[in-house]
């Protein structure tokens, strides 16, 4: 019997959503040795099965719809959405969550708990999925909330480092934060929508007055999961997970859902709402940048690099330049996820995070110098690489969004990010220099110990290296067909402005020239600390919001028992108190006054009992005393 194509092509989202979920449950049961592999069949099924359902879409959106719930005779459907964007998102999450748990074969090989890693990391990816996936705001609400969850496994997967269980703690605490906000915009969207589904939002929003509270409160989700200012520092301490788990956070899944999130809600945003986006994705940008540049942890490097380039891709959504945004965010994935797992391979050869026990490592490290030189270059912006044209697409955005503008201070935030690419590349500079170059400052793990991984680790370093070349991005082999792929974003050519392409070059080779001559300042500098301790934004957390809470709960305690605490125990005392005296009252007065009835009814029956005791004499002596008191009564 033949199949019915468009009838597999509608089974093929439920299928892909629910392969991870079905690895979590089946890896709770496998063994230690059979984990890895089947993680990594169930990851490339998924992606074959991705690739083909990018290749069939149709030209309108795939939606499947189900009804989740009924509540007050409201239903709230269970919505599946399909489109360009989300095809290219679900390729790109199954590709780079494949290439990670392939390297993770080799670099976790002696982790005693790797059916755990595993199972983690295939909960961590459907629940990506699913926000891909996800047609209407509940539904991406939801697996959002999963996200929040696996990432917090997953960060805290050392849990028997403290340093791991408060940087899962912290991720998990701050991203509630920017969650919440996310919800009140949710129940704003509904209220004044009337329907929670992308697709009628997108038509209801047009030619209508939107109102910035419910732009910004659904924004706030990204911020929390995007790591976007001010809540920005829990992503370099989520570098406590396992190397691989912050190639895949960082490159295509949790940090990527809050970009994905603006793509979505991007026609709910009113003018001034963008206008805010648009500022805070460039404070973040400059502050990411400024706080890698003297960090001496390579994982923290990149980290706050992430920040900075999330911050990138917030400012293109503020400037109404959404392909721009996703564009990056596709050859961001590569090139980070490329850096990622190349500094896993360099830590897994010194045994060391601190870039000040590195040096010289080019020698005996040659592959993974490749693959990290052209992942930081396509980083830093430099012509040829795939960061150049994603970057140049924003930037030419950025100034022609500015020159729409009334406001002439609007050239503030093309200008700022056109400098941030001079700032990535001064500390990606610095960087590349204290790994490979100089000499080697590891006393306890000498040079001619350190070597290449196998290609378990060097195969995707050098596959993601390869994509991270701008030739696959400044080509369209398949316009003459209608691509989806290529066809979402707008080339390099398209840009305006004739002086932005040398200009950015430029800052590129200034920075890089800067940074790699850098001599490392005294780390006593207020520029230095102000760098290392992220911009002292988690000082001001403490002065600002934990010290006092910590006071508020020290007052409310004290008040608690010395008041609270007080009273109950007062209201307790009183009434043990009350029962003893109750006690007496009842033994002394009412048990007293009964007892004394009855002792009288005893006596006065047994004096009754005395003088009918069948004797004469007594009774002629009552007869006697009877008489006499009848007559002294009478006299």
């Amino acid at each position: 019997m033949p199949v019915d194509t468009p009838q597999l092509i509608h089974l093929l989202p439920a299928l892909l959503l629910g392969l991870p979920f079905a690895g979590f449950l089946i890896l709770t049961g496998a063994s230690r040795r059979t984990a890895g592999l089947l993680a990594i069949v169930l990851t490339g099924l998924g992606l074959i099965l991705s690739v083909a359902l990018a290749l069939q879409l149709p030209d309108q959106p795939l939606m499947i719809q189900g009804d989740w719930a009924v509540l007050s005779g409201i239903s709230f459907p269970m919505t599946l959405r399909v489109d360009a964007m989300a095809a290219m998102m679900l390729v790109l999450v199954h590709f780079v969550a494949l290439l990670v748990e392939i390297y993770s074969l080799s670099y976790l090989h002696d982790e005693p708990k790797l059916r755990r890693y595993f199972g983690y990391l295939q909960l961590f990816i459907g629940a990506m999925l699913g926000i891909v996936l996800a047609g209407n705001l509940l539904v991406m609400y939801a697996f959002w909330e999963l996200v929040g969850l696996a990432s917090y496994l997953l960060i805290g997967f050392y849990a028997e480092r403290q340093a791991a269980s408060k940087a899962a703690k912290k991720a998990f605490l701050m991203n509630r934060v920017g969650d919440i906000g996310f919800l009140v915009g949710i129940f704003l969207t509904y209220n004044y929508f009337g329907t929670l589904d992308f697709s009628a939002l997108a038509l209801k929003s047009e030619g209508v007055i939107l109102p910035t509270a419910l732009g910004l409160c659904l924004f706030m989700g990204c911020v929390g999961k995007s790591a976007q200012f001010p809540l920005l520092t829990w992503l370099p301490d989520a570098m406590e997970g396992p190397t691989p788990v912050s190639a895949l956070l960082h490159a295509a899944t949790m940090v990527a859902a809050g970009i994905f999130l603006l793509a979505r809600i991007h026609p709910l945003l009113s003018p001034d709402a963008l206008v805010v986006v648009a500022l805070i994705g460039t404070i973040t940008t400059i502050w990411g940048g400024y706080s890698a540049l003297f960090q001496t942890d390579i994982k923290k490097v990149l980290a706050f690099s992430t920040v900075s380039q999330l911050g990138l891709m917030v400012a293109a959504m503020g400037t109404g330049n959404v392909s721009g945004a996703m564009f990056h965010l596709l050859t961001h994935a590569f090139f980070k996820a490329g850096l990622f797992l190349s500094a896993g391979a360099v830590i897994h050869a010194v045994h060391t995070q601190d870039m000040r026990q590195m040096g010289g490592l080019r020698q005996v490290l040659s592959t993974t110098f490749i693959g990290y030189t052209i992942c930081a270059a396509a980083l830093a912006g430099l012509p040829l690489f795939s960061g150049f044209l994603s970057k140049e697409v924003i930037l030419g955005g950025a100034f022609g969004w500015a020159a729409d503008q009334e406001a002439k201070l609007s050239y503030f935030i093309p200008v700022l990010l056109l400098l941030s690419s001079g700032l990535t590349a001064l500390y990606m500079a610095r960087q590349w220099r204290l790994i490979f170059f100089g000499t080697y400052r590891n006393g306890d793990i000498p040079l001619t110990r350190a070597h290449e991984p196998d290609w378990l680790m060097r195969g995707p370093v050098v596959l993601l290296a390869a994509l991270s070349i701008g030739i696959w991005f400044s080509i369209n082999p398949l316009s003459a067909h209608g691509s989806w792929f290529f066809g979402l974003f707008p080339t390099v050519e398209a840009i305006s402005f004739w002086w932005l392409a040398p200009v950015s070059i430029g800052l590129v080779i200034l920075g890089g020239w800067i940074g790699f001559r850098m001599v490392e300042p005294n780390t006593n500098s207020i520029f230095v600390q102000l760098s290392l301790s992220y911009g002292f934004l988690d000082v001001g957390y403490h002065y600002i919001v934990i010290n006092p809470t910590r006071k508020l709960a020290s007052l409310l305690n004290r008040m608690d028992k010395r008041i609270i605490d007080g009273l109950v125990n007062g209201a307790g005392v009183s009434t043990v108190v009350l029962a003893h005296l109750s006690r007496v009252v009842d033994r002394s007065f009412v048990d007293g006054l009964v007892n004394g009835m009855a002792w009288l009814a005893s006596q006065l029956g047994r004096l009754t009992r005395s003088v009918q005791n069948g004797q004469v004499q007594s009774y002629i002596t009552a007869a006697v005393v009877g008489l006499l008191l009848v007559l002294w009564w009478i006299l």
